[in-house]
């Protein structure tokens, strides 16, 4: 990319107009883009971080740049290594596989907060020498104390800056004391912090009503989360930091360490929130496990789905498309046409969206990812490609891959049990038996293997009985399946078999006998 023009003056006095300009080109190469998905393991992978994983995966494919998945684990009582995985298997389970990371290394390592402690003291420290933060004091009861004399106030609670200019001998006092200090940064005021969000359009926010000087370190040593993100993000040259709106007030102190660290700040993006169909914010307290991609994974949803439905929530395909895959959506994925509102998040589009991708995937990997749900059934009974045709049978009624084992179970049983309510329904008139036992005669007739031509024969059987509709299907769907109600009956007849078919048309002529 050309930047701009630089025009050199007339040299050696020679005349302007006739020499004209000597034109230098500055060629400006902008940095490659680096974003990141930085999740705290302190609960499962939320619905809206997987979002925000996925625009950031989207953006650094789009434009051929570097997507790195780091952890921010300072949090030691409420991180879990098993959320830590959850998030990884979650991630990876969606498709959205990193560059760099904790699992696979990196020119910017380490990719966990917790091996960086050292390093966000060191920076600290950097800030107290220029004058951008400075030590502080305070007791958790001092602070409390603090916050509750300011309980009846209009304004939010904040720090009162009162440590910020201490006495030597004050210093000396609270060391004496045995007092740990903070690390706090200070907030100037009046000030306004502005940028241009590339999802938002231009922000500002009045520094008077972020609390006062934050902390940037704690007595412990440990990193405050708005300081360690600046820190992370110049350690690994981060250009975008793309993600929910909610951390919009973040931002604005963010950009304030960015300054004192003498660092360029990178570009932002707020991607709206994700509500209910109530418009209330989806979280674990109201929706309880709804609100985890794992729930998602353990009732078969298919990872294509979600992803076409995350991405599709605040942002479309050009031309429209509703149905797109991860690759056309890298091809095609614009940050800034991303909306502004809020995205609603509506279980039955999610759902519409599975049952779309469980008709259309591929046979083969639809049935590998159906086999879980079968294991409590005898699956070695039928082939590889038996087993298939099962599923294809099926395929079309489902909206989750975990109600396959209902839809499927009949395939698999050795004996039927038909109830008083099926018998009554499909058996109890004499045309029933007469339909069972004239298939059984003619059972010779069947092709085996070939769904339609299963059903042709079962319809010329009617024609010669005088029988047709629930007459003719209701008794052999009742005998073959033990419903009235399922997959198509030449598919079932087909796929059960000469031996199956023959045994249940047998016991059910018993019943109705």
């Amino acid at each position: 990319m050309f930047g701009k023009i630089k025009r050199s003056p007339p040299q050696g006095g020679r005349n302007k107009a006739s020499v004209g300009f000597r034109v230098k080109r500055i060629i400006t190469v902008p940095p490659a883009v680096r974003v990141r998905i930085a999740p705290s393991p302190t609960g499962h992978l939320h619905l809206g971080t997987a979002r925000t994983a996925l625009y950031n995966y989207l953006y650094a494919r789009r434009n051929k740049g570097t997507f790195v998945f780091r952890l921010e684990d300072t949090d030691e009582i409420r991180s879990q290594e098993n959320y830590t995985q959850d998030i990884i298997d979650g991630l990876k389970w969606l498709g959205l596989n990193w560059d760099e990371g904790p699992d696979i290394g990196g020119p910017y390592a380490p990719y966990k907060q917790t091996q960086k402690i050292d390093h966000y003291t060191e920076v600290a420290n950097k800030l107290i020498n220029r004058g951008h933060a400075y030590f502080s004091y305070e007791t958790p009861e001092e602070l409390a104390a603090m916050k509750e004399a300011q309980k009846d106030s209009d304004t939010a609670h904040r720090y009162d800056n009162s440590h910020r200019n201490l006495s030597k001998e004050q210093v000396e006092k609270y060391v004496a004391e045995g007092r740990i200090p903070s690390i706090r940064f200070k907030i100037e005021e009046p000030r306004v912090i502005s940028w241009h969000d590339n999802i938002k359009g231009e922000i500002a926010i009045e520094a008077s009503v972020l609390g006062g000087d934050m902390v940037i370190v704690k007595s412990n040593g440990v990193a405050i989360y708005n300081f360690a993100v600046v820190v992370d993000d110049i350690d690994m040259k981060m250009t975008h930091v793309i993600r929910g709106e909610d951390h919009i007030m973040n931002t604005a102190k963010q950009i304030l360490l960015y300054e004192a660290l003498n660092h360029q700040v990178p570009e932002f993006a707020h991607a709206p929130l994700i509500f209910d169909l109530d418009r209330a914010k989806l979280s674990k307290r109201k929706h309880g496990e709804a609100v985890h991609i794992n729930k998602y994974r353990v009732d078969g949803y298919m990872p294509e789905a979600m992803v076409n439905y995350l991405a599709a929530m605040s942002w479309t395909l050009p031309d429209g498309k509703e149905f797109f895959t991860l690759q056309e959506a890298c091809e095609m994925f614009d940050l800034y046409k991303i909306s502004k509102s809020p995205a609603v998040f509506d279980v039955q589009k999610l759902n519409w969206y599975n049952a779309h991708y469980i008709r259309s995937l591929p046979l083969d990997l639809v049935t590998e990812r159906a086999k879980p749900y079968l294991t409590m059934l005898e699956t070695e009974t039928y082939t590889s490609s038996e087993l298939e045709q099962i599923v294809a049978s099926v395929r079309d009624g489902l909206t989750m891959l975990s109600e396959v084992m209902a839809a499927t179970e009949f395939y698999f049983l050795k004996k039927l049990e038909i109830n008083d309510e099926l018998k009554e329904k499909a058996l109890s008139k004499d045309t029933a038996k007469k339909v069972l036992e004239t298939t059984l005669k003619h059972l010779g007739d069947l092709p085996f293997g070939d769904h339609a031509g299963c059903k042709a024969v079962v319809d010329n059987l009617g024609k010669d009985l005088g029988l047709k509709g629930k007459d003719l299907y209701w008794p052999l769907r009742a005998a073959l399946s033990g419903k009235v109600q399922g997959p198509d009956l030449g598919a079932i007849i087909s796929i059960l078999g000469p031996a199956r078919v023959k045994a249940r048309l047998e016991d059910i002529l018993c019943l109705c006998a």
